[in-house]
């Protein structure tokens, strides 16, 4: 197991926002660095409490910082679901249609049947064979019956949009492009082109094309596209399963914070957001602050991703660690450069199995869901990665002397606006965000392009990332 690397002292706790700002407003120089002193355990790594401000020393050199870079780290978290799903050796699945939404094809979509598999009417009017004028056939064509009798030269019969077309037919003509005379028969009151507003067998694809190719995201569009091929079911890389572990003896499950405890609001989170990058969640288990109880739910779990939240410090109920540890876990991930968030881990626990901790303050916790655990279950489901995109911000943003920030931002025309309320502790400005703004060390310009991380509800819509 690789050394977990002590958080105590200077990195155990999460560097409150106001802190950091202070830091660049009252420092030097670039020499000049936050001392991360202890923290309360409420507000510095988990809970929804806002941690106090401290006033911040400087220091005359920059400190050692053993928590890895924030694109490194989403890196390792990408490999992890990689190697995980080669170890796990799960195999792909028969699902139905109505079950497929938001997975990610395992085999290749070839079509069962020509797309259309006849002729048809592309829309409404009458199925004309020969030059005009027509005789008009007394029964129609309808969408959905038997094929219909030929037409001759000089015959015409009203035909529905989708309904067969009859043999020997020359053109559609449009409703609104004929007219009948006295005696009924009908004239067109425009130029007509053969084959005109028919859509001929195969126009789409012939039977055994291939559609769409396999690591294709199975959207609404996708099945659509499925069904008309002719396919009930289709053959798609299962979810990963997520258990999701909550500690902490402080938190509430309902009615208002009292006597020092506060609500949970990471409990009611992090299950339809995990749905949303795509996992299967399972478990979703209270542990309280304690060790054994954590050691059992992490051993029992048969869980691809287990993801904890809180206790990833190095406080005296913060056993995320010691558990690690003790089940000769390898930490792959200790410690982040980004702020908020920078006490999350991930660690390999089994052969194809991780375990994604997350810090206990809400809006830090969002940070190590897209820093970590949105990279694994992505590779793990072998949905394709998004691609990165830039907007310039309206505003100038702070940053951390040497962390990458994770700012919430909403969209607006060309650019982006950051929201206010982006302390570690606090889910106001994220509940309004479109996406998270990546804000380098050292601060964005008003107007400067800057990278943002969608949020998967912005791009997918509600029923499509939650299903």
């Amino acid at each position: 197991m690789n050394s977990p690397g002590t958080r105590a002292g200077e990195e155990a706790e999460d560097l409150d926002v106001e802190e950091a700002l202070a830091l660049v407003r009252e420092s030097p120089g670039p020499a000049s660095a936050p001392h991360h002193g202890p923290e309360a355990h409420a507000g510095g790594d988990r809970g929804d409490a806002h941690p106090g401000h401290r006033a911040a020393p400087h220091r005359p050199a920059e400190p050692r910082h053993r928590a890895t870079p924030w694109p490194e780290a989403r890196s390792a978290a990408e490999r992890a679901g990689r190697s995980g799903a080669r170890a796990s050796r799960r195999a792909p699945v028969s699902v139905p249609l109505d079950a497929a939404l938001g997975l990610t094809l395992a085999a290749p979509l070839a079509a069962l049947t020509d797309l259309p598999s006849f002729d048809t009417s592309a829309m409404d009017g009458w199925a004309v064979a020969g030059p005009g004028p027509w005789t008009v056939r007394e029964e129609g064509v309808l969408a959905g019956h038997a094929e219909p009798a030929p037409l001759t030269d000089g015959e015409a019969v009203r035909i529905a949009t989708g309904a067969r077309v009859p043999l020997d037919t020359t053109a559609v003509l449009r409703s609104e492009h004929g007219r009948t005379d006295e005696r009924d028969r009908l004239h067109p009151t425009r130029e007509i082109v053969h084959g005109q507003d028919i859509r001929p067998r195969g126009q789409e694809c012939r039977s055994g094309d291939q559609l769409l190719a396999v690591g294709t995201l199975v959207t609404p569009a996708v099945l659509g596209l499925a069904a008309a091929a002719g396919y009930d079911t289709l053959t798609v890389v299962p979810r990963p399963r997520v258990d999701v572990l909550v500690l902490g003896d402080e938190l509430l499950t309902e009615g208002l914070p009292h006597d020092g405890l506060i609500r949970d609001a990471l409990g009611p989170m992090l299950p339809p957001w995990l749905r949303a990058l795509g996992a299967e969640v399972g478990t979703v288990r209270r542990i309280g602050d304690d060790a054994d109880a954590l050691h059992r739910a992490v051993t029992t779990s048969e869980a691809d991703l287990i993801v904890t939240t809180g206790g990833t410090a190095a406080g005296p109920v913060d056993h995320v660690h010691p558990t690690l540890r003790r089940i000769g876990a390898e930490l792959l991930v200790d410690g982040v450069k980004v702020r908020p968030g920078h006490p999350m881990l991930l660690a390999r626990i089994a052969e194809g199995r991780h375990l994604v901790g997350l810090p206990g303050n809400p809006l830090a916790a969002v940070s190590g869901l897209l820093t970590l655990a949105e990279p694994l279950l992505r590779t793990r489901a072998a949905r394709p990665a998004p691609e990165p995109y830039t907007l310039p911000l309206r505003d100038g943003v702070h940053g951390h002397p040497y962390d990458t920030r994770l700012v919430p931002v909403v969209l607006r025309g060309e650019g982006a606006v950051p929201l206010h309320y982006n302390g570690p502790a606090m889910l106001r400005g994220i509940a309004a965000a479109d996406a998270l703004a990546v804000v380098p060390p050292g601060g964005v310009r008003p107007g400067e392009e800057t990278e943002l991380l969608d949020l998967p509800w912005t791009t997918g819509g509600i029923g499509v990332c939650f299903t």
